[in-house]
């Protein structure tokens, strides 16, 4: 992690797994609360985990948010309006799904937003609007189909984004910004087409 504040840029190690030849840190998110506390969501390819490192303490601190299989890639993070963390990431095994953890002040909840497919949340972002409600957007590699799954009704949901029927893969990187009303903007990578496309649901 670097930054510039003190007009310079300064690099510090969050993580190095702590043993040699240790990989960890892939598949990194970033988010600054209003208190310029930094939050860090990541995967740790060695023990193939869930991790997340936060500042807020004066130096980083490290904790395992989810380590039940092979779990933790393309994590995206974003805060909520009480600076808690909200990270989506891919089960890459043995559940193949879409999961989100939520963090309430004091532990960390777990649920699966996705399990339509056989392999479905790759590619994850996230945002999350005025009302706490969370928004996803990511892809179901299985049908390849650009997805999108929210809990603004209660329970989560998904919606297909992009489902043009052609052969190949349908949205590689994918961008959501949910405005404070809940209106969603996602942005993804056509790679048929080598397109960048823009969808969303605001009129």
């Amino acid at each position: 992690y670097s930054n510039n504040i003190n007009g310079y840029w300064l690099p510090v190690v969050v993580d190095n797994g702590g043993a040699t030849n240790a990989n960890v840190g892939q598949y990194n998110s970033i988010a600054v609360d209003t208190n310029g506390f930094v939050h860090i969501s990541y995967y740790d390819v060695t023990n193939q985990d869930l991790k997340y490192a936060t500042n807020k303490s004066g130096s980083f601190d490290i904790y395992t948010i989810d380590s039940t299989g092979s779990l933790g890639a393309y994590t995206a993070i974003a805060l909520d309006s009480n600076g808690y963390p909200v990270i989506s990431y891919y089960d890459a095994a043995p559940n193949y799904n879409l999961k989100v953890a939520i963090f309430d002040g004091s532990s960390w909840g777990i649920s699966v937003a996705d399990s339509s497919a056989n392999n479905v949340g790759l590619y994850t972002s996230i945002s999350i609007d005025s009302n706490n409600r969370i928004h996803i957007a990511y892809f179901d590699a299985t049908a390849n189909k650009i997805k999108y799954a929210t809990n603004k009704y209660g329970s989560w949901q998904n919606f297909v984004i992009d489902n043009d029927g052609r052969l190949g893969t349908n949205g590689y990187t994918t961008g959501i910004f949910a405005t404070p009303q809940g209106m969603v903007h996602i942005v993804y990578y056509d790679y048929l087409l080598r397109d960048l496309k823009y969808a969303t649901n605001e009129n």
